[in-house]
């Protein structure tokens, strides 16, 4: 994530950067050292999409201050 939005690690947390997913759980997370997209949480895809196909997760990321 920090390569692909041309950041430094260490603007990863001076812009507040974060990745929001929908719903009440956070399944990513950004990994402080590498600036990786990383899962926060274990996901479950029998319990997420039972009756689809094509089980899709989407997330943001927001970065504070202008780019």
């Amino acid at each position: 994530v920090a390569k692909d939005l041309g950041l430094q690690l260490p603007e990863l947390r001076d812009r507040g950067v974060r990745v929001v997913s929908e719903g009440r759980t956070q399944y990513f997370g950004l990994h402080g050292e590498t600036g990786h997209l990383v899962t926060a949480e274990r996901i479950d895809r029998e319990q997420l999409c039972q009756l689809v196909e094509q089980c899709v997760l989407r997330c943001e990321v927001i970065v504070e201050g202008e780019m």
